[in-house]
C-alpha cells in the first residue's frame, strides 16, 4: 500500500504555494520589483477603474480572460468607484455602504449570485478578486476613489476622516488582505495637499492624515509585507513627493495624463530616482489610447488635437521604461468606463464611440506585451538609463528624443528610436569584441537580425525600412542573449 501524505502537510504545502505567490515587493536595489521567488516582476497594468461598479460576472471573466491572454498581470479598479459609485448601484442593484457611511459596509448573509437577497456588492468584489487569482492576475485594488477624500471635482460625496478611513481599511484588509493577488493602491487620482476655492473662499487643504490611517490600518492588519503605493492626479503638478517619506509607501507612481503629447514623462521617471530613500516608480496613468487630446477646455477637434495613438502611447512608455520605471500602466479610453451607452452616459469621448469589448482588442492593447517580454529577455535588475550611448544627435522632444539603457555590467544596451531614423552608438560602452545587434519592432514583437560590429567605438545603426519606432538592441555577443522576438 502507498504512503499518502498526511493532510496537514497537504495544507502546509498549499500554504507555502500561497505564500510563494504572495505580494511582489521591492528589489535589493529598490529600483524594480520582484516577486517572493526572486524573479523579476514587470508591472503591465491596466486601468479599469469601474470594474466592480460596472461589470456582471461574465463580463468580468470576459475582460479578466483578455487582459490574461494580453499578457497583463495588474488589473486596476476601484472598490468605491468614481462615477457616482456611492449611490449609483452595480450591475445587480447593490450598494457599497449603508447610509454613506465607510464604517459600515453593506453585506448580507450567504454569496449566491442566483439569490439578489444574499449577493451583494461586496460578494462580487470577492468573485471578481478570486476569478483574478484563478488566471494568475493581480487586482491593484484602491479602496477608494480620491473624490471621497478630497474637497476637488467629482461626485463624491466627500465621507472619510482620519478615524472612519482606518476603520473601513481595516475592514477591507480583514476580507482580502491575505489574498496572495490583491496590491493596495491609495489616492484615486487626487493631491494630497492643494488649493480649493469655495463660494470665493480659497483654503488650503492636505489630506495625508486619512491616507496615511488607512496605510496604518493595512499594515496593521495584513503586515508590512502588503505592497501599497499612491495614485496621485495628473499632469507636471502632481506631488506624489509629499507622500515619498512615509514608511508605508512602497512604490511612487505619477500620472503624466491625457493633457498633451508633450509632456516628457521620461524625465520625470529619472527626477524621482534620485529621491531618498530611493523607491521603485512608474506611470500610473500615461496617455490612454483613444482618449481625446486635452478634451476638457471645450475646444477639442479631431482635426486640431485628435486622439492618442497606439504610438503616442508607446513613444512614451518606452522612454519611461528605458528611463527606469518599473513597469508600466496601460489604459484605453472606453475601457476604464467601460463604455455601453445603453446603460451610461459616455465621459469625454470626442466625436467617436468604441464599445468596451471591441476596445479590448485595440492595437495598443495587443501591443503591450511585446515590451514586457523584451525587457525581460535581458538582465533585468541591473538596467540603468545611459544618454552617453547615442553620439548623434539625440534630440530634445517628445516627437524626435531617442532614449538609451544599458546593463551595469555593460552586457547588453536597448536604444529607443520614435523615428525612422539612423543613429550613432558608442558600442564601446558594450563588453565584448564582438557584439551582435537587433532591431526590435514595439508594433508587432517582431525581431530581425542587425549587424555583428566587430572592434569598434562608434557604429551607424540603419533601422528596417518599414515601421515608425525601433528599438535597437546591442548584445556582448558571449552571453549569447536570444532574440525577444514575442
Amino acid at each position: 500500500m502507498r504512503n499518502r501524505l498526511p493532510i496537514c502537510f497537504l495544507a502546509t504545502l498549499i500554504l507555502f504555494i500561497t505564500q510563494v505567490r504572495a505580494q511582489i515587493k521591492v528589489s535589493d536595489n529598490q529600483r524594480f520589483l520582484q516577486r517572493t521567488d526572486g524573479k523579476p516582476f514587470f508591472w503591465l497594468g491596466d486601468t479599469d477603474w469601474e470594474l466592480f461598479h460596472r461589470l456582471t460576472r461574465e463580463e468580468a471573466d470576459e475582460l479578466l480572460e483578455t487582459r490574461k491572454q494580453q499578457g497583463f498581470n495588474v488589473i486596476h479598479t476601484v472598490a468605491l468607484a468614481e462615477m457616482n459609485g456611492l449611490h449609483v448601484p452595480n450591475r445587480y442593484g447593490d450598494l457599497p455602504l449603508i447610509n454613506d457611511d465607510p464604517s459600515q459596509l453593506s453585506v448580507t448573509p450567504g454569496n449566491n449570485p442566483d439569490d439578489s437577497n444574499e449577493y451583494d456588492y461586496w460578494d462580487h468584489v470577492d468573485y471578481i478578486i478570486n476569478k483574478a487569482a484563478e488566471k494568475n492576475v493581480y487586482i491593484g485594488l484602491l479602496p477608494t476613489w480620491g473624490d471621497k477624500v478630497a474637497h476637488l471635482w467629482g461626485d463624491g460625496p466627500i465621507v472619510f476622516n482620519e478615524k472612519n478611513a482606518a476603520t473601513y481599511a481595516r475592514t477591507l484588509a480583514e476580507r482580502y488582505g491575505k489574498k496572495w493577488n490583491v496590491i493596495w493602491i491609495l489616492g484615486g487620482d487626487r493631491p494630497v495637499q492643494y488649493t480649493y476655492t469655495s463660494n470665493g473662499t480659497e483654503k488650503q487643504y492636505d489630506d495625508r492624515a486619512v491616507w496615511n490611517a488607512m496605510a496604518r490600518a493595512i499594515e496593521e492588519e495584513s503586515g508590512k509585507s502588503a505592497f501599497i503605493t499612491y495614485h496621485p492626479s495628473g499632469g507636471t503638478h502632481s506631488n506624489i513627493k509629499v507622500m515619498h517619506q512615509e514608511p508605508w509607501l512602497d512604490m511612487n507612481a505619477f500620472q503624466s495624463g491625457h493633457g498633451a503629447r508633450e509632456y516628457d514623462a521620461w524625465n520625470w521617471i529619472a527626477a524621482d530616482l534620485t529621491l531618498l530613500p530611493t523607491k521603485p516608480v512608474l506611470d500610473m496613468e500615461p496617455c490612454y489610447e483613444d482618449h481625446p487630446v486635452n478634451p476638457w477646455d471645450g475646444k477639442w477637434t479631431r482635426k486640431e488635437r485628435g486622439y492618442f495613438t497606439a504610438y503616442d502611447v508607446r513613444a512614451r512608455i518606452y522612454r519611461e521604461v528605458l528611463a527606469g520605471a518599473c513597469g508600466v500602466t496601460y489604459g484605453h479610453h472606453s475601457v476604464w468606463q467601460f463604455l455601453n451607452k445603453a446603460l451610461y452616459e459616455t465621459i469625454h469621448t470626442g466625436d467617436t464611440l468604441i464599445s468596451w469589448q471591441a476596445a479590448l482588442h485595440s492595437e495598443g492593447a495587443e501591443q503591450m506585451k511585446y515590451l514586457k517580454k523584451l525587457v525581460l529577455s535581458r538582465p533585468y535588475f541591473s538596467r540603468i538609463a545611459d544618454q552617453s550611448l547615442i553620439l548623434s544627435e539625440k534630440g530634445s522632444n517628445y516627437i524626435d528624443l531617442i532614449y538609451a539603457a544599458r546593463d551595469e555590467n555593460k552586457t547588453y544596451a536597448m536604444i529607443y528610436l520614435p523615428q525612422n531614423k539612423p543613429v550613432s552608438i558608442d558600442v564601446s560602452k558594450i563588453n565584448g569584441s564582438v557584439k551582435n545587434s537587433w532591431w526590435f519592432d514595439p508594433g508587432s514583437g517582431k525581431t530581425y537580425n542587425g549587424q555583428t560590429i566587430k572592434h569598434k567605438t562608434t557604429h551607424t545603426f540603419t533601422p528596417p525600412a518599414n515601421g515608425n519606432d525601433w528599438v535597437l538592441i546591442i548584445d556582448d555577443a558571449s552571453e549569447k542573449y536570444v532574440s525577444p522576438e514575442y
